[in-house]
C-alpha cells in the first residue's frame, strides 16, 4: 500500500493565509523580541553577587502541584517554593526567604476534595463579597472555612518562612468564624495531618474551633493597631497553628490596602513606607 503524502501549500485565495507570509511575518516578531532575550541565571546570579534582593514569584497554590497535592486535580508542574531553584537557575542557598500567601478563608476551583467547603447562603455571601469567580471563565470558585491542616502542609513543603494574609475584609461582619484544625475520616477517626493518599482525603471532613467575629469595616485600616480586636486574634490563631508568623494582611483590592507588620514592616519597600 502507497503510504499517504501530506501536501502543504499555500492558501492562494487568501494571502494573509500563506504559509510563507506566516513563516516572515513570525521571523520579524522574533527579531522584534531578539533583544530581550538574555541568559536570565547569569544575570540573577550577578544580582545575588552584588547582594541585591531578587523575588522570586511563583503561580497557583501548593495542593495543585504534580508531586504534593491533591493529584489528579493538579497542574502539570511543580508550583511549590523549591521549584524556583529550577526554573531560576539558582541554588536553595540563594533562597533564604520563603514568603507564603493565603486567603483568609479556603478557595478551590474546579473539582478535587475540599474538607472545609461550604454550601448555601454563607458561600455565596463570601464568594460575592471576595469576588470569588474565575479570571478567564466567570465560573464560580467553591469556598470554605480556613483550613489549618492543608495550610500547615504547605508551609512544611514549601519551608515558609512568613505568611501573607489576603482578603481579610471578605470575613467582616461575620459573628462567628470557624477554622479547622483537623480532619475527621470516613470511620470516624481524627488527626491534624495532611492524609498522604486520596482515598483519606476525598472522605476527610473539617473539624472546627470557632472564633468571634468582627462588625466593623477594616477596609480603611492601616496598622495592625487600627484592626478590631477579633480580627487580631484571628490572625494570632492562624500563625500559632502554623508555626508561621504573618507579616502582610489584605484588607482591600486596592494597593494602599495592606497592612506591613511584624517582619514585613523592616522589608516595606521605600516607596510604600512615603
Amino acid at each position: 500500500m502507497e503510504p499517504k503524502r501530506l501536501l502543504l501549500r499555500p492558501y492562494a485565495k487568501d494571502p494573509s493565509l500563506d504559509l510563507h507570509a506566516m513563516v516572515e511575518r513570525y521571523v520579524t516578531y522574533g527579531h522584534r523580541l531578539e533583544q530581550h532575550i538574555a541568559d536570565t541565571a547569569r544575570m540573577i546570579w550577578d544580582m545575588l553577587d552584588r547582594e541585591r534582593t531578587v523575588i522570586f514569584e511563583g503561580a497557583q497554590g501548593a495542593l495543585l502541584d504534580i508531586d504534593h497535592g491533591t493529584y489528579p486535580f493538579v497542574t502539570s508542574s511543580n508550583p511549590v517554593a523549591g521549584a524556583a531553584c529550577i526554573g531560576a537557575g539558582v541554588g536553595p542557598k540563594d533562597i533564604n526567604e520563603v514568603w507564603g500567601i493565603t486567603k483568609a478563608y479556603t478557595t478551590r476551583v474546579g473539582s478535587g476534595p475540599f474538607p472545609t467547603e461550604l454550601d448555601g447562603p454563607l458561600a455565596e455571601e463570601l464568594r460575592a463579597a471576595g469576588g470569588e469567580y474565575g479570571t478567564t471563565t466567570g465560573r464560580p470558585r467553591r469556598i470554605g472555612w480556613l483550613d489549618l491542616v492543608a495550610l500547615r502542609y504547605a508551609a512544611r513543603i514549601n519551608g515558609l518562612t512568613a505568611l501573607a494574609v489576603t482578603k481579610l475584609d471578605v470575613l467582616s461582619g461575620q459573628e462567628t468564624l470557624k477554622v479547622c484544625t483537623r480532619y475527621r475520616g470516613a470511620e470516624g477517626a481524627e488527626f491534624d495531618h495532611f492524609p498522604y493518599h486520596q482515598s483519606v482525603l476525598h472522605h476527610a471532613r473539617g473539624e472546627y474551633v470557632e472564633l468571634p467575629g468582627w462588625s466593623q469595616d477594616i477596609t480603611g485600616c492601616r496598622s495592625e493597631d487600627d484592626l478590631p480586636a477579633a480580627a487580631r486574634d484571628y490572625l494570632a490563631f492562624l500563625a500559632e497553628g502554623t508555626g508561621v508568623p504573618v507579616v502582610l494582611i489584605g484588607v482591600g483590592p486596592g494597593r494602599d490596602q495592606v497592612i506591613w507588620c511584624g517582619k514585613g514592616a523592616e522589608r516595606m519597600p521605600a516607596a510604600v513606607a512615603e
